[in-house]
C-alpha cells in the first residue's frame, strides 16, 4: 500500500486554490494509472472480465467513497469501470483526490 493510500481524504471546507502544476505533478507520480485532465480532475478506467467483476468492484469502491466521505462520479458497463474524482469546493484538485486514487488502487 503506497504512503498516500495510508492516508484519509480530508473534507475540504472550500477557500483554499486548487492544486496547480508541480504539486500536482509530484502526487501523480504516486498515482500513475491516474490521468490528470486539465489540472482540474483525476480519471482511471480499468478492464473487467465481465459485467459482474465490474459492478463488484462500483460496489468497493462506492463503499470506499462513503467511508472516506469523498464521492467520485463512476461511470460503468460490461468490462469495464471509470472512475473521475475532483473537489468540488474548490473546482479542482486538492490532496484528498489523490489520497482517495490511491485507496482506489489498493482496493
Amino acid at each position: 500500500m503506497s504512503e498516500l493510500a495510508r492516508k484519509t481524504c480530508v473534507p475540504c471546507r472550500g477557500g483554499t486554490p486548487p492544486l496547480k502544476g508541480e504539486e500536482i505533478e509530484g502526487l501523480r507520480r504516486q498515482v500513475p494509472d491516474w490521468e490528470v485532465v486539465e489540472e482540474h480532475h483525476l480519471r482511471r478506467r480499468l478492464r473487467f472480465k465481465n459485467f459482474r467483476e465490474a459492478l463488484d468492484f462500483v460496489n468497493r469502491v462506492g463503499d470506499l467513497a462513503e467511508e472516506q466521505g469523498h464521492h467520485p462520479d463512476i461511470c460503468f458497463g460490461w468490462g469495464y469501470a471509470e472512475i473521475t474524482v475532483w473537489t468540488h469546493k474548490i473546482d479542482g484538485l486538492a490532496e484528498s483526490d489523490f489520497i482517495f486514487a490511491a485507496k482506489v488502487d489498493a482496493l
